[in-house]
């Protein structure tokens, strides 16, 4: 029984990948659920238009983070504001009675503007937009097709990349006059066309069955889905390029994936989260396709106004495309074949004695 106990502790000492997840997954989770896990918006960015700005802005609570106050523009302005996500809530000041246009496809934070607005009494007219009954599933669907990239990318790709490993087809590639870019790219294109199947299908359904419209342009929103699967497909590289097997691949997409579920705004509000890890949240990529999908689904936002996101995930998408492809050519390269996780045979051994 000592001599059992003993040798499970040395073998788990050696895998230092499973002991890091069972060290580091009770710290990330004790961070998220005790920063990030807060359903409650403390301020929204708010902006007032219209001729009586001024004195509309004044009286508003604190809740409300004036941005803007403008007499001189007008109440299209207002829509164009909230539809680029530049503000949360626009209010009109162009009568007796303002007019708030809430944007609906921040979920958590149009139902506080609606609760507060609510408690102010007649003295303003709520407007919802993009999503006049604040439905969860029109929120969550966008979300949930950038997971399901993220699955696919991540997980499936890492795992049919590992195994290749496993079987000894990646040392034949060795051997050939390949570029490395090239293998990857070849290797990628299955999954690719897969995510991109999937994600026609799940829209069409959250389309179909939930009522979720899609207000925008069809061409934004593949680029963007195109920009965030080849940033996943490029984690799902990078992932197989440090793992031997299976089991290890799938520890490391999972300790990847984990995150970015939890912190990309799809279950938590960003606007509701402690600073620090909101700086986390900003540097995964799910953040900003969700981003993306919302804005072009819901929001129906022209292009130019979601340039943050499409630009974020260009720049992760060089980066990690780039360090896949280095650490796939290191394992390329001839005489790598042992250390990328094919055990040596015995004829191996002999033909090195010899």
């Amino acid at each position: 029984m000592r001599a059992m106990v003993l040798k499970e502790f040395r073998e788990l000492r050696r895998d230092r990948r499973t002991l890091a997840m069972i060290v580091f997954m009770p710290l990330l989770l004790l961070v998220i659920f005790g920063y990030a896990a807060n359903f409650s918006v403390g301020s929204v960015a708010t902006a007032v238009v219209g001729p009586h700005a001024d004195q509309v802005a004044a009286a508003l609570p604190d809740f409300f983070d004036v941005t803007t106050v403008d007499a001189s523009r007008t109440a299209a302005d207002a829509h164009d504001l909230v539809q680029r996500r530049e503000v949360d809530v626009a209010f009109v000041a162009d009568g007796a009675k303002a007019r708030a246009l809430v944007d609906g496809s921040n979920l958590f934070a149009a139902q506080a503007v609606v609760s507060v607005l609510n408690r102010m009494g007649d003295q303003v007219s709520v407007d919802v937009l993009f999503n006049p009954d604040l439905e969860t599933s029109w929120v969550m669907i966008p979300a949930i097709i950038g997971l399901i990239l993220t699955f696919i990318g991540t997980i499936v790709t890492s795992i049919g990349l590992v195994r290749e490993r496993q079987t000894g087809t990646l040392e034949q590639l060795a051997v050939m006059p390949i570029r490395a870019s090239t293998v990857i790219l070849g290797k990628i294109a299955p999954y690719f066309l897969l995510a991109a199947f999937d994600m026609t299908v799940v829209t069409l359904l959250g389309v179909w069955l939930f009522g979720v419209p899609f207000n925008g342009n069809v061409a934004v929103f593949a680029l963007g889905a195109a920009i965030f699967l080849f940033v996943v497909l490029g984690l799902g590289v990078f992932i197989s390029t440090i793992s031997q097997n299976a089991g290890q691949a799938i520890q490391a997409a999972f300790m990847m994936m984990l995150p970015q579920i939890l912190l990309s705004g799809m279950i938590f509000p960003l606007d509701a989260m402690a600073a620090g890890v909101r700086w986390i949240a900003y540097g995964l990529p799910l953040t900003y396709f969700t981003m993306i999908s919302q804005g072009v689904m819901l929001r129906g936002a022209p292009v130019d106004s979601l340039w943050l996101p499409l630009g974020a995930l260009t720049l992760m998408a060089l980066l990690i495309f780039t360090g896949a492809v280095l650490r796939f050519r290191r394992d390329l390269a001839p005489g790598r074949g042992h250390a990328a996780g094919r055990p040596a045979h015995h004829g191996d051994h002999v033909a090195s004695q010899r």
